[in-house]
This record gives C-alpha cells, structure tokens and sequence, in this order.
C-alpha cells in the first residue's frame, strides 16, 4: 500500500470539519525492504516522523498495542501485529498530512518499507453516543 490509495473520495463524504478517530491495523514485514533491521524497526522510524505531523494538526495517539488474538470472528486474513487509534480534529486534517508531500517523501517510505499490511478504517463519529453519558 502506498498513499496513492488513500480513499479521499469516501472521505471527502465526511462532514471535513468533524472529528475523527483513525483505526491503523499493521501487518510487519519481517525485515525491512530497505534492509535497515525488521519491519518493526521501519514502522519506529515512520512514526518518529509522523506522530510530530499528527500533533501539528492538533491530533494525538489515543492508543497503540500488540494485536494478541482474533477474539470474535475469522481468524484466517485478520492476522494483525499492532493497533493503534488515533485522533484527529477534523477529516480535512488527516486528509492534509496523508496528502502532504512531507508525509509522502519523508514517512510513507518508512511505512511501506516496514508493513506488509496496513489498513486504516476511518471512523464516522470521534466518539461512541454510548461512551458519553
């Protein structure tokens, strides 16, 4: 994957100044494609870069983990090795980072050198009505 299949169409859907909540699920590369240590190794220098450009937006890492076992549904292609979620102020501001040419020279090689997989599923409400009393 690479970030000219960023969806921007459905995102354009979204309401551009709501909040959003990222979920990243990775698969690792066992070494990296540049051969720089493993594909875990990559995905530390991809986020030093990029978790600067997600606070500069007025985002912030809500949560990141080990994917330990498919707890409910099919185990076979739901095979991941870490999660994370993360909040951003509104869509546009994902849109802007993902389409920045500072995310595409300097973080995008990183990611794609260390993940296998990497999917984000863009979440329609920042927080569950279920969550907030």
């Amino acid at each position: 994957m690479s970030v000219d299949l960023l969806n921007v169409k459905s995102l354009r859907e979204f309401d551009q100044n709501a909040p959003v909540v990222m979920v990243n699920l990775m698969r690792f590369r066992e070494r990296s494609l540049d051969g720089d240590g493993s594909g875990w190794d990559a995905y530390l220098r991809y986020s030093a870069l990029t978790v600067p450009m997600i606070k500069a937006r007025g985002g912030t890492l809500l949560w990141t983990g080990d994917a330990k076992a498919v707890a409910l549904g099919a185990e076979a292609g739901n095979q991941w090795d870490y999660l994370a979620l993360v909040y951003y102020p509104t869509v546009a501001a994902f849109i802007d980072m993902m389409t920045s040419a500072d995310y595409e020279t300097r973080c995008d090689p990183h990611r794609t050198n260390g993940c296998a997989e990497h999917v984000i599923i863009a979440t329609k409400e920042a927080y569950s009505k279920f969550w907030i009393g």
